[in-house]
């Protein structure tokens, strides 16, 4: 037996969704050989995970490429349900994460393991039946729609690549369907995607996303290409669907008002690695990184209090083409020692959901540093 509302591993199926997919999963050989009743309620596992780019190959001998470090070093896990937040400044590495997830981009090294299965060492047949279950979310809602289709073709095309649908009536009933959940019009088939705004091409890019029914959304800043006026709805729309659907999701931003409201955890990332995760009210109330403090601080009425007072921050951000060594974030912390220009910093666990990877952690969340 299957049970549907939880993730079973078994002989027979692997879906939370059964009908359609087990058949599917099984001839493609990604199935683990587990008895039925082992319940995986960690679907997404990321380990070590490395995405570096060769911004100009070295040909002469002596010589090293010049390599961008986008993504060094992310570990990170979602739970069945959960709303990750992952924020930080521009150039980070959050868009890249998150493309690398969806194989958008190739990882150099580490591992993701969806439903405990390592999507990273599958080839491309392989891993298109998985593609259905993780889906992505574009910050450009127009780049991400091919201007000579209509909205109806770009929404059959996932119901015919994915098999979910058997006939030209029953596409058009899912599309019909979809498109009344995320707010929009019948009319909408025939048209193409110049003909909406900002905010009505991103609801057909969530209506696109929703159709495949998802395990697991990936959100790279949806609604930072809107106006102010369109974001709250397009984020209540979003927030809406994944508590209905109980999917779990990555929501990759850098409004950390946006984060706070919309996520129940939050990982904090600095030049390619996550230096602080934890629950939304340890993050935003017990900071214990000097980068979370500088981020909460620069934003105004976010942390325990509006007179907050800002910590001091020199130096210029770092370059992911040449990171400092030790920890990235010491020229400019006013709190660097010797050890953290030498090391980086140890993992500082204060709880099972919260840690961070700073030398003086302990002292900073105990107030000894202001």
């Amino acid at each position: 037996m299957c049970v549907s509302s939880a993730l079973c591993i078994c002989s027979a199926r692997l879906s939370r969704t059964c009908p359609g997919d087990c058949r599917t999963w099984q001839e493609a050989g990604i199935l683990p050989p587990s008895g039925c009743g082992v319940f995986v309620m960690t679907l997404l596992d990321v380990q070590n995970l490395k995405t570096h780019f060769i911004l100009k190959k070295a040909w002469l001998p002596g010589r090293r490429d010049v390599v961008l470090k986008a993504v060094d070093g992310v570990t990170f896990s979602i739970q069945k349900g959960e709303v990750l937040g992952l924020v930080g400044e521009s150039g980070c590495g959050k868009s890249t994460v998150a493309r690398t997830l969806t194989r958008l981009e190739t990882a150099t090294s580490g591992s993701v393991q969806f439903r405990n299965v390592d999507i990273l060492s599958m080839d491309h047949g392989t891993f298109r039946p998985l593609r259905r279950h993780i889906q992505m979310i574009f910050q450009d809602p127009y780049a991400s729609l091919n201007p000579r289709l209509t909205i109806g073709q770009t929404l059959a095309e996932p119901l015919r690549i994915h098999g979910l649908a058997s006939s030209r009536e029953n596409i058009n009933l899912k599309i019909l369907e979809i498109l009344t959940l995320v707010g929009l019009d019948k009319s909408a088939i025939g048209r193409f995607p110049h003909e909406f705004s900002g905010g009505q091409r991103q609801r057909v890019g969530i209506a696109r996303v929703m159709l495949l029914s998802p395990d697991l959304i990936i959100a790279d800043e949806p609604v930072s290409a809107l106006d102010v006026s369109i974001q709250a709805q397009i984020l209540n729309l979003i927030k809406e669907l994944q508590k209905s659907r109980g999917m779990a999701m990555l929501f990759v931003s850098h409004d950390l008002g946006v984060v706070r409201h919309i996520c129940d955890r939050v990982a904090v990332m600095y030049l390619g690695r996550i230096v602080e995760i934890g629950t939304k009210e340890e993050i935003f109330n017990t900071p214990s990184h000097p980068y979370t403090k500088m981020l909460l601080a620069s934003v105004p009425g976010i942390g325990r209090g509006k007179t907050r007072k800002r910590p001091e921050m020199i130096g210029e951000p770092g370059n992911a083409i040449d990171p400092p060594n030790g920890c990235a974030f010491h020229p400019r912390c006013i709190w660097a020692t010797d050890q953290c220009r030498q090391s980086l910093g140890p993992t500082h666990k204060f709880s099972k959901t919260h840690s961070s990877l700073c030398h003086h952690a302990q002292a900073i969340q105990s107030k000894k540093v202001a």
